[in-house]
Parts: C-alpha cells; structure tokens; sequence
C-alpha cells in the first residue's frame, strides 16, 4: 500500500511497484491509510510522512498498536532527528525525499525479504530467561509476551542467535533491513533503550543487554544480576 497525497508522486510509484511484480494499492490521505489497513492487511506500506488529515507520523504510531507489517516512510525532511523519530515510532526504514524510484523499489524488496519466513528459522532462541522466535516473530521472558517493534525485535534477534559476542552498532545495523544510513548509531541506541525498557527490572543497569563501553552491546543470560 502506497499512502501518499500527491497523485502524481503516488503514480510513479505504483507503476515502479506494479513493474516489480506487486499489486499495490493507494491511500490519499492518512485516515484513509488507516481505515484500508483495517480492511485489508498490505504485505508492506509506503508511508508519507506530511499528508492531510493524519500526519505519517500518527499513522505509524496508531498502526503498530495492531500490526507488525512493514513500514517505509517517505519524508521531504532530511534531519537525524526526523529519521530516528521515526525509526521510534516503529518505522522499518526511512528514505528522504526526492529519491530514486529504482531505490524504493529495491528496499520494499528488501523488506519484504526479510520479513518473509526462512528455511530453519524455526527454532526458538534462549537466552535466560528470554525466548526469541525468528519464525513467529515473537519474544518472551519467563513465559510473559514481550511486543516489540519489527526493528528491536531485529536487534534481539540478532545478539540472541549469537549470546555473550559484542556487537558494534555498524554490525547490527547490517542485520536490520533499511536504516538510514544517516541516522545508523542513533537508530540502534534507541532500539536498544527500548528493548531494556521491555526486558529489564532496572533499565538503568541492565542484566541482559549490556553495553561494552567503546565497542557496542551483547546479550547475555542475566544470571549473574
């Protein structure tokens, strides 16, 4: 699903879309972006950030309530700040306007890939008391659901396949899909303040996602909290 208010914009790409093999659909404005979800799951939305009647940015705050499809904001705003807000509102990548059509197309790919089940991706991952499942894109400690955004679940996902190893930002930013590239270190900062608020007793000294000061973060099982 393409939202996006301007008609010409939106055409172009629905036909780059369409071109790729895919049968998109457009929202013009940000209500109507909700509402055709509602109806409809999308495989993936393309989501402008500036649109009448709700905002992008309110469109990806109300939407990750209940669905985890996902999201590439589109924004004519080209600040760090822009890009992290939105990668915090549960964003999974963030492509600064005028763009190359061929580039959209190429990271709707690439989301789509990487939201798609893999072969083996089935086992569950254990860490202590935290259980990631790649497959069911699902995350639990001591057996309680933990709801993550599809980018901190790709940071959990990540540190829990390979327990106690040091991650530096740059590394984790290669296993998520689409972070600007701009806004790379910040982006993961926040998902890892994020994910302590959701796992830790005290987010302020963590016993799971701890930060190797100069190098990046590790997960670890928590028992020696």
């Amino acid at each position: 699903m393409i939202a996006e208010d301007d008609p010409r914009q939106a055409e172009i790409v629905r036909r780059y879309l369409q071109a790729a093999g895919w049968d998109p659909v457009v929202a013009g404005d940000g209500r109507a972006a909700i509402e055709a979800v509602r109806r409809r799951v999308p495989d993936l939305l393309i989501l402008d950030v500036l649109m009448p009647e709700i905002d992008g940015r309110d469109v990806c705050r109300v939407l990750r309530v209940d669905y985890d499809l996902p999201i590439l904001m589109l924004t004519a705003r080209s600040s760090a700040d822009d890009r992290v807000l939105g990668l915090e509102l549960g964003a999974d990548d963030y492509l600064s306007k005028p763009y190359d059509p061929r580039e959209l197309v190429a990271r709707v790919r690439a989301l789509l890939r990487r939201a798609a089940p893999r072969p083996g991706a089935g086992s569950f991952l254990r860490v202590g008391a935290l259980t990631v499942d790649p497959a069911g894109h699902t995350v639990r400690r001591n057996n309680t659901a933990v709801t993550c955004t599809r980018g901190e679940f790709a940071v959990l996902a990540a540190m829990a396949a390979e327990p106690g190893r040091v991650f530096t930002r740059r590394q984790l930013v290669e296993r998520i899909s689409g972070l600007d590239r701009n806004a790379t270190d910040r982006g993961i900062d926040m998902h890892v303040v994020n994910l302590r608020r959701k796992l830790e007793d005290d987010p302020r000294h963590p016993a799971y996602l701890l930060t190797v000061h100069g190098v990046g973060y590790k997960l670890v099982d928590g028992s020696a909290a």
